[in-house]
């Protein structure tokens, strides 16, 4: 439990509210810095344009998601703001999509998206890849006037240590929370001149910019993949119909007695990876191993402890945490991520994050994770890349899912998953998609320290007082 001794004055000033949120977020005290700044000061509404003033998130709606995208439009809820790859969005119908009740839930680039239900104050400078996807009533839109603020800037203040204790302090709801265009529309944001405004917007677009060129990188090497190797072209989930229906030998069903490991879509998957010419298994290549359940002892004192993170984290543009694992958790368990390592949610529900790779680059180097996630690493550090785009690609993650057991929240078993036959081809064509691979996730390690030198940019300056 928090506990915390507020003065009878910020009572007065923040409205009388007696709920916590104001004051445990760090609000009031963000609010009083900045009062005390040299620097000038304009409301957050006199520096946006657009629908409603420039700050808006939706109405509620019946939610009518399609199969194909010729009829619908990606579809971005707030659970979603930080995910790294929007790719795997569902779809909501164009129809509705483009009527005058939800036609101005657009993304545009240039925008700062805030979850502004649930957990709030997830933040995300939209992309120019995320342009054309639509978000939900759950997603906050501040649009800026870029003939008055660089829009860069204004995403990194609002994102800063100083920006997201105001944007949280206006939480309300008791069961979920909440916030509302209107609780932040007199938020303040300090003008620290020309240069200092600009060197952050060009950061944080240098950020934008290297991570819509890494998702073309990741989305080239999985074409190559499936090129190089004369792989049929994988089929959508939706083309399967449903109920899925298939048949089995009663030899392979000794092995097996669930029906989702003969689902169609996955007997397609293993049949496309059994029609390459060389296959190894990835116990063959690679080392792989999923900790044990260990239990979570956090050090109050960072010194002592290692960066923790969850399996879901993983997924996120650049994931960040407040508590730490002490180190002689971390380290006896063998929690901690090293470059290099291919990471596999090993639990969940079936067409979730389970079976899902991410490729550990600079940014989470030297993170404890959580024991949710299998650690595969390349016997051979130059196949890497290669690797990752192998149980990554659909039909890799189709394959890793399909050996998950269990009713209610099935697990992967490590065994399982280094017995599983991949393609192995020659050193020529793994290099040559393994390189598309970890180019894309150098300029993902990039961008994630792009965006992170224009917050430090911007609280460095208003922690000296806005000079």
């Amino acid at each position: 439990m928090k506990t915390k001794s507020v003065l009878s004055s910020w009572l007065e000033r923040d409205g009388r509210r007696l709920d916590c949120n104001p004051y445990m977020s760090g609000a009031l005290e963000a609010k009083v810095l900045l009062e005390g700044l040299r620097a000038r000061k304009e409301r957050l509404v006199d520096l946006t344009d657009g629908y409603k003033g420039g700050i808006y998130n939706g109405p509620q709606f019946k939610r009518n998601y399609v199969d194909s995208p010729e009829h619908g439009v990606p579809f971005l809820t707030g659970g979603d703001v930080l995910s790294a790859d929007a790719s795997r969005l569902p779809l909501l119908s164009r129809r509705d999509a483009s009527s005058p009740k939800l036609n101005y839930l657009r993304l545009e680039p240039g925008m700062t998206i805030i979850s502004c239900s649930g957990s709030i104050g997830r933040m995300s400078y939209v992309r120019s890849d995320m342009a054309g996807i639509w978000s939900s009533q759950d997603v906050m839109k501040v649009v800026p006037d870029a003939e008055k603020i660089p829009p860069g800037y204004l995403y990194a203040y609002l994102s800063s240590k100083f920006g997201v204790p105001i944007v949280v302090g206006g939480t309300y709801g008791a069961i979920i929370q909440h916030i509302e265009p209107e609780h932040i529309a007199n938020l303040p944001v300090p003008r620290l001149g020309r240069d200092i405004e600009q060197r952050a917007h060009d950061l944080v677009t240098r950020a934008a910019t290297a991570r819509s060129e890494a998702d073309e990188l990741f989305a080239k090497a999985d074409a190559l993949f499936i090129e190089l190797l004369s792989l049929p072209k994988p089929k959508m989930q939706t083309e399967y119909g449903s109920p899925y229906i298939s048949s089995s030998s009663s030899s392979q069903f000794i092995r097996r007695g669930d029906g989702y490991y003969y689902a169609p879509l996955n007997m397609d998957a293993r049949q496309a990876f059994d029609s390459a010419t060389t296959k190894m298994t990835v116990g063959e290549v690679a080392e792989v191993f999923i900790p044990g359940i260990f239990k979570r002892q956090y050090a109050s004192d960072p010194a002592y402890g290692v960066p923790y993170i969850t399996g879901a984290d993983v997924f996120q543009l650049a994931p960040t945490t407040d508590r730490y694992l002490l180190k002689r958790v971390a380290n006896n368990n063998e929690l901690i991520l090293r470059k290099g390592m291919v990471v596999i949610q090993e639990a969940g529900q079936l067409g979730g994050l389970i079976g899902r790779s991410v490729l550990v680059g600079d940014h989470l180097d030297g993170f404890a994770c959580s024991n949710n996630m299998v650690r595969v690493t390349a016997t051979n550090e130059a196949d890497t890349g290669f690797l990752f785009a192998v149980l990554s690609s659909i039909y890799g993650v189709r394959l890793i899912s399909r050996e998950s057991a269990g009713s209610s929240i099935p697990h992967i078993e490590a065994g399982r998953v280094r017995a599983l036959s991949i393609p192995w081809p020659d050193e020529n064509v793994r290099v040559r998609i393994g390189s598309l691979v970890m180019n894309a996730q150098r300029l993902r390690d990039e961008a994630a320290l792009a965006e992170r030198d224009a917050r430090a940019l911007v609280e460095s300056i208003l922690e000296q007082g806005g000079n």
